[in-house]
């Protein structure tokens, strides 16, 4: 008699609403890719980025990081506070924040179109993380057309479609429409995850919540599907 296989693994869909230039977001992605790489045996998972903005008000041209983070945090101390506190934790989930180099709190609509492209290009998950990089630990000038072209190209991107795409207003519908239903979904702070559009889990969680959390979907995706094999074997 032929031996019948599993199964294929049970699939996750994790959407991360999340903005660039957000600490918590970066944070809150390494916390969840350890968590994905721990139950990686188990499940398959689909992350997809949406976008999000802190500041959607904020000129193309940026603003004085330090000068506006001080304003919005209540001084200079609590700025300093809150740099250093973020900057301890993030070390802790191997990122090296450097606040210092942050000089200019840039306007991220670019940033989300940049992702977007990647994202049809299939390297979103790279793009992604490439411009977190360069700006929390690279302090990178994220308004600079120029900027946003090196950073995803380094990534995988053609240089050539990326320029094209900024230079027009390509992606630019689909990324405030993303924005807008997220704000209607009740969203108003960054990162959230939307874990199969049925859970929805708010901030940069510890690895092992996230770990938590994924098993117990996971483990209703498994019983929604069933143990079965195809009569023709495409799944056994």
């Amino acid at each position: 008699m032929e031996k019948l296989t599993l199964l294929n693994k049970p699939k996750i869909k994790i959407d991360v609403v999340s903005d660039v230039v957000c600490p918590w977001c970066y944070i809150g992605k390494r916390r969840l890719e350890k968590a994905l790489d721990k139950l990686s045996d188990h499940y398959e998972f689909d992350v997809e980025y949406q976008p999000f903005e802190l500041n959607p008000d904020a000129p193309k041209e940026g603003l004085n990081h330090k000068e506006y983070l001080t304003k919005k945090l209540g001084g200079e101390v609590r700025y300093k506070q809150i740099t250093e506190h973020v900057a301890q934790t993030a070390a802790a989930e191997g990122l090296k924040f450097d606040f210092g180099k942050q000089i200019v709190s840039p306007n991220t609509r670019d940033s989300h179109r940049v992702i977007l492209l990647a994202k049809a290009e299939g390297k979103q998950l790279e793009v992604k993380e490439a411009l977190m990089k360069a700006y929390f630990e690279d302090g990178v000038d994220l308004t600079k057309t120029d900027n946003l072209i090196a950073v995803a190209v380094k990534a995988g991107l053609e240089e050539a479609k990326v320029k094209a795409w900024l230079a027009s207003d390509e992606g630019l519908e689909e990324v405030t429409t993303k924005e807008q239903v997220n704000y209607q979904r009740g969203i108003s702070g960054v990162p959230f995850y939307i874990i199969n559009n049925k859970y929805g889990v708010s901030g940069a969680q510890p690895t092992e919540a996230f770990i938590e959390m994924l098993t117990q979907v996971g483990k209703e995706v498994s019983v929604a599907q069933g143990e079965a094999c195809d009569v023709d074997g495409e799944n056994c």
